[in-house]
């Protein structure tokens, strides 16, 4: 700073509001005040020079009196206004590319700087108005209450009626009825219309008046309709008693009747019970419950439907949470808690209690039982997995018969694979509802197949009994949706059943080198055959795919993993003939598939000699003329058996020749062929017929 600018500066000022000691007094003692000349304007100082001291002091309040409080709010306007024009100013250069310290800038930044001052100093004055109308308005309200005490300690009878003024009475709580309705209802000795209707005072008493009698008639009404409930409530707890009395003979008569009960077929109190329990069921499984019961009672006396399960559980999984616990089990949870927090459990841990909870199944479950002629029932459990919202099933096969002989049969009723493809292509080895792909992707479940063996088969079929869609091929839902596919699916079920068992009785001949033939099927082959079957074995999908006659099957895509395999091996003399069979779960609907390769002077397959692939035509196409009576059990071992009689025909005719030679003496011939084939490699037809 430059010594000029130091002695340009202006005498000390002294910024005070009230005044200081020193002005005071030297106002009091007489002292000369002078004013500047001209008008006061903002920014510009009142100046007092005293003569005793060299100090200007400068008074706000002394200007806040002179000063016209609606000029200032103009000047406010005004500088605003000001201000915001000089920004908009500065912004335009800043964006002409003037520089920041240029002079057009500098100069606006100036005149910003004073507009601010203004605005500041307005802020002040009206900060020291607002404070003096509160002072001012303190003060009267003191000298108010000052003069009110003074005035009733004078007379202490009027205070009393004063207070009483400013009070609102209690009848304007009261909800009075409107006007119009009071001069309709009310009796004229209380409406008095004459008198009210220009009295607003008569008026608010006779609606009191009214309001009153109103409420002692409906105090009246109210002690007569309690009095008759007590009537009533008398009349019920008698009636109860007689009921609660009555409870034990009808469970001593119901207890008597059981005999009939068991003789009439008519199970009244199981039907009571599985009633009851039945409410606690989840919707699945109850539209399960009662279209398969009404399914029996009306078309298959020999289905029967129960449930099983934990009852109690179930009652808790319906009830809702209580808010409150005692302080045992509060202790409870929070020593549980604090076991918790010593040890967490680990991310693998976690991931497992959120599979169980997902898996979890509903505590009930039905078991459905379907009884066949023979005696045999087949038993199917139905689970509801409550988080997946579906359902899944296990098996079980009762006979009256030992089962145990046939190794070959060790499948045939096995839970894992006896409902397989009831209906095409429903192996029940994924859930049928989309929505599962999800939940199974945040707890890190790969494939709903891992847990088949402990939840259950979730066939698709199984969903729709349970009124279940996943999919839009059906507007049904619910009860309809079970209805229409229930009596299909009974059949179907018990067509199974018989079909698998007639197989395992068929199984354990074959196993001793037996073909059982009925004797509705005799006719369809000769008197005399000499092949034999040699064995009859179960073999795996993988030991199937490494046989290499069976590669032609593989590739046309009509072996899948769900189907059974077997081995056949038929000898006669030296020649041995293995047959690789290949079993759909829907035999006999679907017939089985049987690939040949003989041994004898070499090995053939019917990939290399046209007249295997003949035989195998012979016993897989002809599926209408071995499969006997219908249903069609027989249809396995009529194709075995036209497999020997293939066998002997083409062994006593492969070794002749075109020119008539005879064939070898170890398999003299005995027979003719059936049916007219073609030769392939001679090319001429030839039509032989069997004795």
């Amino acid at each position: 700073m430059s010594s000029d600018a130091v002695k340009k500066r202006k005498p000390k000022v002294i910024r005070n509001e009230t005044g200081t000691p020193e002005t005071k007094r030297g106002r009091a003692e007489g002292d000369q005040v002078t004013y500047p000349a001209g008008p006061h304007l903002i920014g510009q100082r009142k100046l007092f020079t005293a003569k005793t001291q060299d100090v200007r002091v400068y008074n706000e309040e002394v200007e806040l009196e002179a000063r016209d409080p609606q000029q200032d709010y103009m000047l406010y306007k005004d500088t605003c206004a000001a201000l915001a024009k000089l920004m908009a100013e500065i912004q335009e250069l800043k964006a002409g590319g003037a520089k920041v310290g240029s002079v057009e800038i500098e100069e606006r930044r100036t005149q910003c700087s004073v507009h601010f001052i203004t605005l500041k100093k307005l802020n002040r004055l009206a900060h020291m108005r607002l404070k003096k109308g509160r002072d001012q308005t303190h003060e009267v309200n003191t000298h108010i209450v000052s003069s009110s005490g003074e005035f009733y300690n004078a007379f202490p009878s009027l205070e009393m009626s004063w207070k009483w003024t400013f009070l609102e009475s209690q009848h304007e709580e009261i909800e009075l009825v409107s006007e119009e309705e009071f001069f309709q209802e009310a009796p004229a000795e209380i409406s008095r219309p004459h008198v009210t209707r220009d009295d607003q005072h008569q008026l608010t008493l006779a609606r009191l008046d009214w309001e009153l009698e109103q409420r002692k008639r409906l105090a009246e009404q109210y002690k007569m309709s309690l009095a008759r409930k007590e009537k009533i409530q008398k009349a019920i707890e008698q009636k109860r008693e007689y009921l609660s009395s009555l409870q034990p003979g009808l469970q001593n008569i119901m207890q008597a009747s059981l005999p009939v009960q068991e003789y009439l077929a008519i199970p009244f109190e199981h039907m009571q019970k599985q009633a009851e329990v039945s409410r606690h069921l989840p919707p699945p499984l109850y539209v399960l419950l009662v279209q398969a019961g009404a399914y029996g009672q009306a078309c298959d006396k020999n289905l029967s439907v129960s449930i099983s399960g934990d009852v109690d559980e179930a009652k808790a999984l319906s009830r809702p949470p209580e808010d409150s616990q005692d302080d045992e089990s509060d202790s409870d949870a929070e020593e549980e808690q604090q076991n918790t927090k010593r040890r967490r459990p680990t991310v693998g841990v976690q991931l497992d209690d959120k599979r169980k909870e997902m898996l979890r199944r509903h505590p009930l479950s039905l078991c459905v039982d379907l009884k066949c002629k023979d005696g045999s029932v087949l038993h199917l459990f139905f689970y509801y997995l409550m988080n997946l919202n579906i359902l899944t099933v296990k098996t079980k096969v009762s006979t009256t018969t030992d089962l145990s002989g046939a190794v070959s049969a060790g499948s045939l009723l096995n839970s894992e694979s006896l409902l397989n493809c009831l209906y095409a292509s429903d192996h029940g080895k994924e859930t049928p509802n989309p929505a599962n792909r999800y939940q199974f992707d945040k707890v890190g479940i790969t494939t709903f197949a891992d847990y088949v063996s402990d939840l259950g088969h979730p066939y698709v079929w199984m969903q729709k009994l349970g009124g279940l869609q996943f999919s839009s091929d059906s507007a049904l839902t619910g009860s309809a949706l079970s209805a229409s596919h229930m009596e299909r699916t009974m059949k179907l079920l018990r067509g199974r059943l018989q079909a698998r068992l007639a197989l395992h009785k068929q199984f354990s001949s074959l196993e001793h080198s037996i073909i059982p033939v009925s004797s509705e099927c005799q006719h369809l082959f000769p008197a005399k055959v000499v092949s034999g079957l040699m064995r009859w074995t179960m073999m795996s999908h993988q030991e199937f795919t490494e046989l290499g006659f069976v590669q032609h099957v593989l590739k046309a895509g009509l072996v899948h993993e769900t189907d059974l395999f077997f081995m056949a091996v038929v000898e006669r003399g030296t020649a041995r003939l293995l047959a690789a069979v290949v079993m759909n779960p829907r035999y006999p609907e679907v017939a089985p598939l049987f690939s040949f390769s003989l041994h004898w002077k070499g090995e053939r397959s019917g990939r290399t000699d046209d007249n295997l692939r003949a035989m195998e035509s012979e016993v897989n196409v002809f599926r209408s003329e071995l499969q006997g009576p219908r249903p069609g059990l027989q249809l396995l071992t009529n194709q075995i058996q036209r497999l020997c009689v293939c066998l002997d025909v083409y062994l006593e005719t492969e070794s002749q020749v075109c020119d008539g030679s005879e064939g070898p003496k170890e398999f003299p011939r005995e027979k003719m062929c059936l049916r007219t084939t073609l030769d392939h490699k001679a090319s001429h037809k030839g039509q032989f017929f069997w004795n």
